[in-house]
């Protein structure tokens, strides 16, 4: 499932706030707790395993220049929520990419 997110920031605006605000996502996971990996392997892309009530998503990011590309990889069982995901998806994406620049 792809999620596009536009914005109007700098890349390395767009950068800090991803590296900066990451840490917080699993706390926003249903069930409380849940695990999560990140690496950079390119300045552009990030990708995240996050892991909670036994299933595993694995995100790909990518920041363009009026947009960043969330690629999610839903496991079976989660793919029947996909529309409620691609939704928060996009509403936390949005307000993380629209607030004041720092």
């Amino acid at each position: 499932m792809r999620v596009p997110i536009k914005h109007d920031l700098p890349k390395e605006e767009v950068r800090r706030r991803l590296r900066e605000r990451m840490p917080e996502l699993p706390q926003h996971m249903p069930g409380g707790a849940a695990e999560m990996t990140s690496e950079w392997p390119s300045e552009d892309c990030m990708k995240m395993s996050v892991a909670a009530m036994g299933q595993t998503v694995r995100v790909a990011i990518e920041i363009e220049e009026k947009q960043v590309v969330v690629a999610l990889d839903l496991p079976p069982m989660l793919s029947f929520f996909e529309p409620l995901i691609a939704a928060a998806v996009t509403e936390k994406g949005t307000k993380l990419l629209s607030g004041p620049k720092s």
